[in-house]
This record gives C-alpha cells, structure tokens and sequence, in this order.
C-alpha cells in the first residue's frame, strides 16, 4: 500500500474513497491497513443489496435489476457514486460473486471492478474491467478480486501522474 500511498499524496493530493459489494470490505481493509491512509482515504460503503446501491451510491434500479447489480455498468455506478457521496477525487468499487451460482449461470467466482476519477469540473473519467477465480473459495475470490480491483487502481494513478 505504500505504492498507493505515495500516488496519492504527490501533488495535487488526492482523496479516495470504495464501493463494495462481493469483496465485503476486503478493499477498504487493504487501504487502510496502510500507514498513513487517513491522509487520503475518506471511508467506504459496503452496499450488499440493491436497494443500499440505489439508497447510496445512485446506481440506477432498473438498469442494475436486469444484471442482478453485477455489471460492468454498475460497478462504474458504484465508483462515481461513492465519490459523490465521500466527496473524493477517485473511487473503487467491486461488485460480482463470491462463489459460483448455478441458478444464476454463474460457473466460478467473478467480479466486475471500476475506478473512477473525478475531474475539475465535476465529470468522471472511469475504467472497468472484469475478473474470474476458479476453483477459489468464498474468500479466496473476495481477497483477489479486492486485489485485482487495487491494482487498476495503482494503474490508473501511475497513468494520471504520467
């Protein structure tokens, strides 16, 4: 975390805050876990249900109930949400399945992460992708996916900072 730490302090410092839904505050616990994270990281909001994504983060009913809120589309709704909300320049956010659902067509542990960036003038620049664990444990995928989610992150300062 000292990589992430280092980011987002240069000059202009920058503010962060986490949406999550399937790493159930693996992300934030790795942030914090980091000397000195109360110095850019502003909290989190764990949002499990739909109804705490829409309550919370603004994401958008109708558009996350046609996907079960497990999208690409409603991660980046996560991200830009929590931004607003926490007031941060960047934000993370990690919803998907901890485990594989055959009712639901899901064959292994899968999560869609978002990172956003929020601009001067208030618009949002954000990247998602998408990432699978076979064969992983409810909280084997939880820690990878918070990970991986970590890592675009890092990714994305380093290509901001230039």
């Amino acid at each position: 975390m000292n990589e992430l730490k280092d980011l987002m302090l240069r000059a202009p410092r920058w503010t962060l805050a986490v949406a999550e839904s399937v790493t159930a505050g693996h992300v934030q616990a790795r942030v914090a876990s980091g000397a000195g994270a109360s110095e850019f990281f502003l909290g989190g909001v764990t949002a499990y249900s739909l109804e705490q994504k829409v309550k919370l983060l603004g994401v958008e009913r109708a558009a996350a109930e046609r996907v079960n809120c497990v999208s690409a589309e409603v991660a980046e709704q996560m991200a830009r949400g929590v931004c607003a909300l926490c007031g941060a320049d960047w934000g993370v956010a990690t919803t998907g399945y901890a485990e594989a659902n055959a009712a639901l067509g899901v064959a292994a542990p899968m999560a869609w992460w978002a990172v956003a960036r929020r601009g001067e003038d208030g618009t949002f620049s954000v990247k998602t992708g998408r990432v699978e664990f076979p064969g992983a444990t409810r909280v084997e995928a939880q820690g990878r996916v918070a990970e991986a989610a970590l890592a675009a992150l890092v990714a994305e300062l380093r290509v901001a900072r230039g």
